[in-house]
C-alpha cells in the first residue's frame, strides 16, 4: 500500500534538504588544514559534538529497526538501556586517554605506535571494509520506507539519499557534518516523541492500554532463557556491551568525534550525554513498537497486508497523520539515514588519507592539497557507499543486515584494542591468527547456521581474543610499545 505525497510534504521535504546544503555551503571554503577538514580544527564544544556522536550512531537501522522487532517480536533490546550506561567508564578510562595524549587523528594510529604500521593498515582497512556494508544498510532503510510509503522506485530513493548526503559532507567537512548532525539529533528525538504520544492518544486506556494489548500477545517480555535460535536478555547485553564498545572505544566514526571536543573534562560530558541519550530513545522507539502493535490490534484495517515489521513506522506516519506533521517525521528517518552517511564518509576518507597515503609517502605535501585530497576522497565513497545500499537491499531485516557487516569486520578489531591496551605481550602476529579464525568462523555462522544474529558479534569476538591471546604466546609482541598498555601508565592522567 502506498500514499501519494502531497504538496506541502514535499515542501517540507524539500526545505529539510535544503537547509542541509545550506550548511554544508556555509563551511565550504574554510577548512585550510586537515585537522580543520577532520577535526573541526578540535575546537568544538562538546554538546554538538555529544549530538553530533548520538546522531551518527542512531541510523536508520536503529529508528526503523527497534520499532519493527518490538512490533514483530519483544522488547528484549531493552536491556541495551543498561549497556550504555555501564559502557562509559570504559570510554573515559580505557580507550580515550591514549588517544589524546597521542593527539592522534585516528584510533588505529595507537595500533601504529602499539603494533607497528602493517597493523594499522591491517585494523583501519577492516574498518573501511564495515563501513561501507553499514552505509549500504543506513542508506537502504530510509530508502525503503520512502519507496514504502509514496511508491517512489527503490532505486531513486537510494540515489537522492547517497547523492544529497555526499554533497555537502565534500563541501563542508568535520564543522558541516558536526553542525548539520545537531538539527537531525533534534528532528530525531522530537520525531520520536511526537509519535510515542500520539499513540498513547490514539489506542484506547493510553498508556496503560497499549502495555495491555501487548502483554496480552506476549510481545512484554525480556526473554531471560537460553537458546542459540532466538534473541535473548542476556545474549542481547553481552553481545551489544562489545559491539558499542567497538563503535564508542575504537571506531573511528565516533573516535573522531570526541577528538574533535576542547578538552578531556568535555569529552567526559559528551559521553555521558550520549549515554543518557541512548536509554531514553531505545526505550521509547520500543515503546513505539508497542504503541503499533496495539494500534492494529485496535484497528486491523489501517494496515495493508504488505507491510513488514522494519515498514510500519514510516507506513504509520504517512497513513494516519496529517500533512505536514507527516512531513515532519519522515524527514526524521531521514536524517537518521544522512546523519550517519555524513559521518561515515568523512571518516572515511580520514583513514584513507592519514591511515594510509600519508605514511607510504616519501616527502611531505602541503595541508591544503591534502584537504583537496580529502574532498575527492570523500565524493568517491559516496558514490560507492550509494551502490552498496543496492547490495544491502537483497538481505532480509535491517538490523540483520547491520549485523553481519559488523560482526565480520568489527569484532576482530576490537579484540586487537584490548589485547593491545590490556596485555604487554600480546603481538599483532598472534591476533592475525585468532582474525582469520574469526571471519571464517562467523562466516559459516551466518550463512550455514539458524544460530541467531546476536551471538555472530560476540562469537567473532571470543574467537578473535582468545585466538589472539594464544597465538601471541607463540609469537611474541613488540617490547618496545609496552609503555602504550594501560598497566603500565599510572602517571598517564588527564587534564586538559
Amino acid at each position: 500500500m502506498t500514499e501519494s505525497l502531497s504538496i506541502l510534504n514535499i515542501l517540507i521535504y524539500g526545505i529539510y534538504l535544503s537547509g542541509m546544503l545550506v550548511i554544508g555551503l556555509y563551511f565550504a571554503g574554510k577548512q585550510n588544514t586537515t585537522e580543520d577538514y577532520f577535526l573541526a580544527g578540535r575546537s568544538m564544544p562538546w554538546l554538538p559534538v555529544a549530538m553530533s556522536m548520538y546522531a551518527s550512531l542512531t541510523s536508520a537501522v536503529t529508528y526503523m529497526g527497534l520499532p519493527g522487532i518490538a512490533y514483530r517480536s519483544n522488547v528484549t533490546l531493552l536491556v541495551v538501556c543498561i549497556v550504555s550506561p555501564l559502557l562509559a567508564p570504559c570510554l573515559i578510562f580505557l580507550f580515550y586517554p591514549f588517544y589524546r595524549r597521542l593527539r592522534v587523528t585516528t584510533s588505529y594510529e595507537y595500533i601504529d605506535r602499539r603494533f607497528g604500521s602493517t597493523a594499522r593498515r591491517v585494523v583501519a582497512g577492516l574498518f573501511l571494509l564495515a563501513r561501507l556494508g553499514w552505509l549500504g544498510t543506513v542508506i537502504f532503510a530510509p530508502a525503503l520506507a520512502l519507496s514504502t510509503v509514496t511508491g517512489i522506485p527503490l532505486a531513486a530513493s537510494i540515489l537522492v539519499m547517497g547523492v544529497l548526503a555526499t554533497v555537502y559532507t565534500v563541501l563542508g567537512g568535520m564543522s558541516a557534518v558536526l553542525w548539520t548532525d545537531v538539527v537531525q539529533f533534534v528532528i530525531l528525538i522530537g520525531g520520536a516523541v511526537w509519535v510515542a504520544c500520539l499513540l498513547v492518544m490514539r489506542v484506547p486506556g493510553g498508556f496503560m492500554g497499549i502495555i495491555r494489548i501487548a502483554s496480552q500477545a506476549d510481545h512484554i517480555q525480556l526473554n531471560t532463557s537460553v537458546s542459540l535460535y532466538e534473541m535473548t536478555a542476556i545474549v542481547v547485553g553481552v553481545s551489544f556491551f562489545l559491539q558499542m564498545m567497538q563503535d564508542y572505544g575504537t571506531d573511528q566514526v565516533t573516535v573522531q568525534r570526541l577528538l574533535a571536543v576542547r578538552s578531556y573534562k568535555g569529552m567526559i560530558k559528551a559521553v555521558l550525554f550520549n549515554a543518557g541519550t541512548d536509554c531514553f530513545i531505545i526505550a521509547t522507539l520500543m515503546f513505539i513498537g508497542l504503541g503499533l502493535f496495539s494500534f492494529y490490534q485496535v484497528n486491523p484495517a489501517a494496515l495493508a497486508g504488505d507491510i513488514s515489521g522494519d515498514q510500519i513506522f514510516p507506513h504509520f506516519i504517512i497513513t494516519q497523520l496529517p500533512n505536514g506533521v507527516s512531513g515532519l517525521l519522515v524527514a526524521a528517518i531521514f536524517a537518521a539515514a544522512m546523519s550517519s552517511m555524513d559521518s561515515g564518509i568523512n571518516s572515511m576518507s580520514t583513514v584513507l588519507v592519514n591511515d594510509f597515503i600519508r605514511p607510504l609517502r616519501k616527502k611531505a605535501h602541503e595541508d591544503h592539497s591534502d584537504v583537496t585530497l580529502a574532498r575527492i576522497l570523500t565524493l568517491v565513497l559516496g558514490v560507492f557507499s550509494t551502490a552498496m545500499a543496492f547490495y544491502v537491499s537483497s538481505l532480509e531485516g535491517i538490523i540483520e543486515a547491520f549485523a553481519t557487516f559488523m560482526s565480520l569486520f568489527n569484532a576482530p578489531v576490537l579484540a586487537l584494542f584490548l589485547l593491545g591496551i590490556l596485555w604487554r605481550k600480546s603481538s599483532f602476529a598472534g591476533w592475525g591468527i585468532g582474525a582469520v579464525l574469526s571471519v571464517a568462523g562467523t562466516y559459516w555462522l551466518q550463512n550455514h547456521t539458524e544460530v541467531s544474529w546476536v551471538y555472530y558479534f560476540p562469537f567473532s569476538f571470543i574467537i578473535s581474543l582468545v585466538g589472539g591471546a594464544l597465538g601471541s604466546v607463540v609469537l611474541p609482541g613488540r617490547e618496545g610499545a609496552s609503555d602504550l598498555v594501560i598497566w603500565t601508565r599510572a602517571a598517564m592522567n588527564q587534564t586538559d
